[in-house]
């Protein structure tokens, strides 16, 4: 299922620490996209060429993590934080990949994963959203709020207790659809709340919205709003 619709290519930058490894990911870009679904220019080039064009804003990496993954990660991570990161290396598991996902990693899979899989977790990052297992968004939500709040510059801004439950859906990977069946609200006014939220953070999307959150201390707000809705409801079922 496509997610974008897009007249112009989208330039993605493609990089691989080995030439194989690098002739499968050109394979993700291979098959022509159907209707309304992105077009993409690949670029493919060594790390300084990539990091320099900034016209990119995705990065599709594949990596050896024995060779020095990690610390390319990082070198990337300090020239280009705004430009957004697909791995593809060995397999991980859950603790590792919600670090690289605190890191700036907005999409992990494994090197054994299918190419369309691969180009849907793309078209999923160029979204606004993270590609990961809803249980793995789940802890990473639980990891966010042990933030401290002393170590915040700036208040939280005000959510009315609507925006904080409609935020709190939204860090857990659902959908407007998803979200209006759960409040018993219509989809459009799902919409306009988002919009309130990204307004009031100053957030460009969704994944920007849940980066500003977890750095205003919202999570906090929206989990302790959740929990105890959780309560009552388990209360009156009692």
């Amino acid at each position: 299922m496509c997610l974008i619709h897009n007249t112009e290519p989208i330039r993605v930058g493609v990089l691989a620490d080995e030439p194989l490894r690098l002739e499968g990911l050109a394979s993700i870009f291979d098959d022509s996209s159907g209707e309304g679904c992105p077009r993409f220019s690949p670029i493919f080039g060594k790390m300084e060429e990539l990091l320099c064009d900034l016209r990119l804003a995705y990065l599709v990496l594949g990596l050896n993590f024995s060779t020095g993954g990690v610390k390319i990660l990082e070198s990337i991570h300090r020239r280009r934080p705004d430009i957004r990161l697909i791995v593809i290396g060995p397999e991980r598991n859950d603790r590792q990949i919600m670090k690289l996902i605190l890191a700036g990693v907005r999409a992990y899979l494994d090197l054994k994963t299918d190419p369309r899989v691969v180009r849907e977790a793309v078209e999923v990052v160029i979204s606004g959203s993270i590609w990961a297992p809803r249980r793995l968004l789940s802890q990473l939500v639980d990891q966010l709020l042990e933030v401290s709040d002393t170590s915040l510059t700036h208040g939280p801004p005000h959510l009315t207790d609507r925006e904080r439950q409609v935020l709190a859906l939204i860090l857990t990977a659902r959908s407007n659809r998803e979200i209006a069946r759960k409040l018993g609200i219509e989809e459009r006014t799902v919409q306009a709340h988002v919009g309130r939220l990204m307004r009031k953070t100053g957030a460009d999307n969704r994944t920007d919205l849940f980066m500003r959150a977890s750095k205003h201390a919202l999570l906090k707000n929206a989990a302790i709003l959740e929990r105890r809705q959780g309560e009552r409801r388990q209360s009156s079922r009692s």
